[in-house]
């Protein structure tokens, strides 16, 4: 073995080392340390906290997760350009609320509709049309639209260090689910390409369906009708419903994801329950107990008592979207 060699493999060793690291957009600190360690534990065959493959179950939110929720989440941005869109064909749109003030901007009188007045424009804009016309919509959108701040498109604006703890479960045995309070179809146009979540890993909110059978054309109408809202209490119903086991592993950002955590954190063995914090208002958006938009107030009260994983993004992250350039 030549001296020069030698040199050149010494050199590069701590690179290699380096380059293999997992989750590189994460600072070492105490959050990346509770995750590796927890993987570490749950994988080693043979330790007392072994858990099989089959049982490695990761849930994961979306909204304020895996990519951003603010200035308002991205779906609801969806609908309203929607509404737009398809405002010509509803003439009836431009005296009846709150579809009036939605398309005149009115956001006095579109906030004074609350809930109830989102869900009827969502309503509106996601039903009445079969999945894979609605799928087709919503692909069209996220192709062309942008952000308002960055002026990426939505499905840029996801998490780099998600998409790394996603890649980096999965390649220790871990299967990885999206539990959103989104619409299902929705996440689904686009959940495969940007996460690696395949459309049958994909949980969240539903509307009523049937089948429909014009002239042998086989269609699945989506009603408007919710059937299930996937928030809060009601996604420990539907992993229950549709994963059929506990997660060992569960990542939320609001007070919407601490029955999934509470959920997770009640099953037996070694168990890992995360919140991401938004903290970074010069990177992302700074915002907690007060917001409207992804509210975190019990659920931060409850990590801080229970020891749940709580990562500040300001503090750990050295890269929070795919398009920022990396930290060397």
């Amino acid at each position: 073995m030549s001296a020069h060699w030698l040199l050149s493999l010494l050199v590069a060793l701590p690179l290699l080392a380096s380059a293999a690291a997992p989750l590189p957009s994460w600072k070492d600190g105490p959050s990346k340390q509770a995750i590796t360690q927890f993987v570490g534990a749950v994988t080693k065959d043979g330790a007392p906290d072994y858990v099989a493959p089959a049982e490695r179950i990761a849930v994961f939110d979306n909204d304020g997760t895996l990519w951003s929720e603010q200035p308002m989440y991205f779906q609801v941005l969806f609908a309203f350009d929607e509404l737009k869109r398809l405002a010509p064909e509803h003439p009836e749109w431009k005296t009846e609320q709150p579809f009036k003030a939605a398309l005149e901007g009115d956001q006095k009188t579109l906030a004074a509709s609350g809930m109830n007045g989102l869900m009827k424009i969502v309503g509106a804009t996601h039903t009445g049309i079969s999945t894979e016309e609605f799928s087709a919509r919503a692909e069209a959108w996220l192709a062309k639209a942008k952000h308002p701040k960055s002026g990426k498109p939505y499905t840029e604006m996801v998490f780099q260090p998600m998409l790394e703890l996603l890649d980096y479960l999965r390649a220790n045995g871990f299967k990885t689910y999206i539990v959103s309070g989104g619409e299902v179809v929705f996440m689904r146009t686009f959940a495969e390409e940007v996460y690696g979540i395949p459309p049958e890993q994909v949980i969240g909110t539903t509307f009523a369906t049937e089948l429909k059978d014009n002239d042998g054309k086989l269609s699945i109408l989506r009603q408007p009708k919710l059937l299930h809202n996937d928030d809060g209490p009601g996604k420990p119903v539907s992993i229950d419903q549709v994963i059929g086991r506990r997660p060992i592993l569960a990542f939320g950002n609001s007070d919407g994801d601490l029955q999934m955590l509470q959920w997770t954190a009640a099953g037996d063995g070694k168990r890992f329950m995360g919140l991401v914090h938004h903290t970074d208002g010069q990177r992302e958006w700074a915002y907690d107990r007060e917001s409207k938009v992804g509210k975190l107030d019990k659920a931060l009260d409850e990590a801080k008592s229970k020891g749940w994983t709580v990562v500040d993004i300001a503090s750990e992250w050295q890269r929070i979207y795919p398009f920022e350039p990396k930290t060397p």
